[in-house]
């Protein structure tokens, strides 16, 4: 298999460390990309009509887009440990997976607002609304941290995957000083051998 990725993205780490939990980060072979909100990456849009990372090419040669198809498909292939099967467990996981998303699409609108837009075409509202989107699900996550607490499935790996990208991207946030039983949970999650694999470089 081949994933486009970014090592910054943080969905393409989403996806290693499904990978990894599962034992397959081996059999994925990294290509780079240089996908931008306004600059389309040729060589991944001559896989899949969106050019998005992470795409992922499987051994049959199909393109498989969204950083949650993939995982899912992952999991497929790894015995199905990472996706509940059914029932309550089920939605939670994928709920807590939609919501950390949420927060990735929240912080990237930020990011994109502030690196692709010239200062003058910037908007101060945009910001600090998408800002407040965040706000509230780490609020959320505040409230169901003690129910992460042993797991590992779709729904602890995603909300871990915001949290590393905020601390990469928005240190400025502080997050962990309003949200104790959070960052006590994340402490101890970042430490998994999944999570300090995909690590982002510093910047």
């Amino acid at each position: 298999m081949q994933l486009f990725h970014s090592h910054f993205s943080p969905f393409v780490r989403k996806v290693m460390v499904v990978a990894h939990e599962l034992g397959l980060a081996d059999r994925i072979e990294l290509l780079p990309s240089a996908v931008h909100p306004m600059k389309r990456d040729q060589s991944v849009l001559a896989k899949h009509p969106l050019a998005q990372v992470p795409t992922l090419i499987d051994d049959a040669g199909t393109a498989i887009a969204d950083s949650r198809v993939i995982c899912e498909y992952l999991d497929d292939l790894g015995g199905n440990r990472l996706f509940p099967a059914a029932g309550a467990d089920r939605w939670r996981a994928l709920n807590e997976q939609s919501l950390a998303d949420g927060v990735l699409d929240a912080a990237l609108l930020i990011r994109y607002e502030l690196t692709a837009r010239q200062e003058g075409e910037r908007s101060a509202a945009w910001i600090d609304g998408q800002t407040a989107k965040i706000a509230s699900a780490l609020g959320w996550f505040e409230g169901t941290a003690r129910s992460f607490a042993g797991r590992v499935d779709i729904g602890t790996i995603a909300v871990a995957s915001a949290l590393g990208y905020l601390d990469l991207r928005f240190g400025d946030l502080a997050w962990r000083d309003r949200h104790p039983a959070l960052a006590a949970w994340y402490a101890g999650f970042a430490e998994r051998p999944s999570m300090l694999a995909s690590q982002p470089p510093a910047g």
